[in-house]
């Protein structure tokens, strides 16, 4: 499915500004909000404009009706989406039109399609929340477990759906997961493809909050709003020190760290922070 006259892109993926924070809806409860070729290039432009937009301080991914994200949907769309949700890469059945699989089409697909979407959660800038309002399975799980911070109702649910359709993880879980649970509880994810319910998911480190369903919008705007009102490159420098830390040595890391405060203390946030606290005052930042 693709945009259509009838359901424009805008409408499939929401987009609003509101108090420094960039807000995205996948817009699809018809289809628990597996999303198109077009809605995932809607939504890794966001997230670019998102690094790019000084106004932006944070931003939240979120969804629509049952589902936050039942993966990647790619039926009428271009190829380079990606396996997850149980769509087959490439066009509609992987191959290069002529119904003949093309050696390198699969991994080409992933690269464009599934991994961007992730990369783009992971290198943007801002400090990313997702409100998982329900299912997140295979892409959708990925998604919400490359942001910064995950909220999730009561009622959601993660689920590594490949194994029950025969195919490997793709959007970075096999990157993701270990680095968030360890290898064993991974792969006992992956392996079983069990459906894991958000309070089970929140022991296991995979959510920061679980809340009710009817509380989900509201915290998301009190922690986005509270992100917002934060030192925003320092975030950013944060954000960015701890993501490398997962593939670095000591010497690297510390290098990093000690690059990071050299850049940070140029900003007028880091300077107004200092003279907050020397002054005895709340700081006021404004993400510059």
């Amino acid at each position: 499915m693709t945009a259509s006259p009838e359901k424009s892109l805008e409408t499939l993926v929401l987009h609003t500004t509101d108090n420094g924070v960039s807000w995205i809806t996948l817009n699809r409860p018809e289809a628990m909000n597996a999303v198109t070729w077009d809605q995932r290039e809607r939504v890794i432009a966001l997230l670019e404009a998102a690094s790019a937009d000084p106004d932006v301080r944070a931003v939240v991914i979120a969804g629509t009706g049952k589902g936050f994200c039942a993966g990647a949907d790619l039926r009428g769309g271009p190829p380079g989406g990606g396996a997850a949700g149980g769509s087959a890469p490439g066009g509609s059945d992987g191959s290069d039109g002529s119904g003949e699989r093309v050696a390198g089409d699969v991994a080409r697909t992933i690269r464009r399609g599934a991994q961007r979407l992730v990369a783009a959660v992971l290198d943007c800038e801002k400090p990313v929340i997702a409100a998982v309002n329900g299912t997140a399975a295979g892409l959708g799980a990925h998604l919400a477990f490359a942001c910064d911070l995950v909220l999730a109702a009561e009622t959601a649910k993660f689920i590594e759906v490949f194994v029950r359709r025969g195919l490997v993880p793709d959007g970075g879980g096999a990157y993701l997961l270990p680095r968030l649970v360890g290898p064993q509880r991974a792969k006992e994810l992956m392996f079983f493809g069990d459906a894991l319910p958000a309070p089970a998911a929140e022991r296991l480190g995979l959510v920061n909050r679980v809340v009710p369903a009817y509380d989900l919008e509201k915290t998301a705007r009190e922690w986005a709003g509270r992100l917002a009102d934060g030192p925003t490159r320092a975030l950013a420098l944060t954000k960015h020190l701890v993501n490398a830390s997962l593939d670095a040595d000591r010497a690297a890391a510390f290098a990093a760290e000690a690059a990071a405060q050299e850049i940070n203390m140029t900003t007028a946030d880091a300077r107004e922070g200092v003279a907050a606290f020397v002054e005895r005052r709340p700081p006021n930042y404004r993400g510059r």
